[in-house]
């Protein structure tokens, strides 16, 4: 099986690339720019230049490929930058799904699980939660792209598209190349942080997430059905302290509460006003931080073979692939 990755510098892509060379698949990776020799060293990856609004070197690699994987994403947690991400989280996912139904391929569609519905303390999340509260809608760029990234994939399956769409939870892991979601590891690691954030995330490990992306290009019903890859869900603070434990920092002292919370919020969002350059402490990613992203992954489990392994060998890899 060849199979087109785009994403592959990212975290998720590249373990995909990994684990497809180690399956004996062949691979091709869209790069925008040519990358640092590391990011692709012992792999025989093809790799084409463009980017997701490259027609003709789009057409001819899907048209090249037996299935496409398609993980790029603009992520930016905030109240800015909305029209780039809805470009190219939907419009370039768009420019993937037409291509997939002209030549006839299958499209793994990575989403998010801040795209669905989140879980709570009480109830973790799973595909067939409704979004019902408030809090499960916040309007930041990130959230209201990948969701209409979901819609355009769904569009394409009503039209003939043959697709999987899967959403990672809180991904660490090795081949985290610019860091992405390791980034919590290096500002956890490098200074005393004594208030965690009050939320939870389901932690999971981005080698178990490759392996079901694949699993779901090589089994999994193609009329647009949706899989969880969650993990353990645990608290910022139970995280932030695991982390440290590992590091040898000083860990949190207490979750952040919520007046501290608030004015954070209001900080940041009017140093984006008068600097013109959002802040990462905003009031978006803050909202975001706060609420529980729990998951139940059962249906992965059940029907992709999604195995989740210890919270413990995750943190120790990820750790020693970051640090």
């Amino acid at each position: 099986m060849r199979v087109f990755v785009t994403g592959g510098t990212g975290l998720l892509g590249n373990n995909v690339l990994r684990q497809l060379e180690a399956a004996g698949h062949e691979s091709v990776a869209l790069v925008r720019q040519p990358p640092e020799s590391k990011v692709f060293a012992g792999l025989s990856t093809r790799l084409v230049h463009g980017d997701l609004f490259s027609e003709e070197t789009i057409d001819r690699a899907v048209a090249d490929c037996d299935a496409v994987v398609h993980s790029a994403a603009l992520i930016h947690l905030g109240w800015t930058r909305l029209a780039e991400s809805m470009r190219i989280n939907r419009d370039g996912t768009k420019a993937i799904v037409d291509a997939c139904i002209k030549y006839d391929r299958k499209l793994l569609h990575v989403g998010t699980v801040d795209s669905i519905a989140i879980g709570s303390k009480r109830a973790p999340a799973n595909e067939s939660t409704p979004m019902t509260s408030s809090t499960q809608n916040i309007p930041c760029s990130y959230v209201v792209s990948k969701k209409a990234s979901v819609e355009t994939v769904l569009d394409g399956v009503r039209r003939g598209l043959r697709a999987t769409i899967v959403h990672p939870g809180f991904m660490l892991g090795p081949w985290d190349w610019k860091p992405s979601s390791g980034r919590m590891i290096v500002e956890v690691s490098k200074a005393w942080r004594p208030f965690a954030p009050r939320g939870g995330a389901s932690v999971c490990d981005v080698r178990d997430v490759a392996a079901a992306v694949i699993a779901g290009i090589e089994h999994a019903s193609q009329d647009g059905r949706q899989y969880i890859l969650g993990g353990h869900n645990i608290t910022y603070f139970q995280l932030w302290k695991e982390i440290t434990r590992r590091t040898g920092t000083r860990g949190p002292v207490t979750p952040t509460g919520p007046l501290a919370l608030w004015v954070a919020g209001i900080v940041g969002d009017f140093k984006t006003r008068i600097t013109n350059r959002e802040s990462d402490i905003n009031s978006a990613a803050i909202r975001m931080s706060s609420l529980f992203h729990w998951y139940d992954s059962s249906r992965a489990e059940n029907e992709l073979g999604y195995q989740i392994r210890g919270l413990e060998e995750t943190l120790d890899d990820a750790i020693q692939w970051i640090c």
